[in-house]
């Protein structure tokens, strides 16, 4: 009879061990009990108009609550927001920018500028900082 020999893995670099351990680029820096709740938005210009982009995952901490979120919200006719943070923060900040920009259209007879939008928008975060969870990109084309 022969002798069976046991299966001893090959040994690997500390970086080659992230492929076994299950870790992304995105997680590798994270301390142990930390968790990655990032949010990716982005807006893509090109010569004819521009790309807005969010990934779809609402998450819990490591729960995912929700796979087909829409993060990217209307505000007016020609403005529209992608949204990171906190759900219900920015789903209230941009029910609160659609209404006013809605209103300013009423008033004034015209379109809203993407400038009032973003810079309510901007005003928002700002003041409310310690209270709120909420970023965004604000896009639009001005009529000219």
């Amino acid at each position: 009879m022969y002798a069976q020999q046991q299966y001893q893995p090959p040994m690997m670099s500390s970086a080659d061990s992230d492929a076994y351990t299950g870790k992304s680029a995105e997680t590798r820096h994270l301390k142990p009990g930390e968790l990655s709740t990032g949010t990716t938005i982005m807006a893509v210009q090109f010569d004819k108009g521009v790309v807005l982009a969010a990934d779809s995952r609402v998450s819990t901490g490591a729960y995912v609550a929700n796979r087909a979120s829409d993060k990217i919200a209307q505000l007016h006719d020609h403005i529209w927001c992608c949204r990171s943070g906190s759900a219900a923060d920015t789903q209230a900040l941009t029910d609160y920018v659609r209404h006013f920009l809605a209103q300013l259209a009423v008033e004034t007879g015209r379109l809203p500028e993407v400038k009032v939008a973003a810079h309510l928008m901007r005003k928002l975060c700002y003041e409310n900082k310690d209270n709120l969870m909420a970023g965004g990109i604000i896009w639009g084309g001005d009529p000219v």
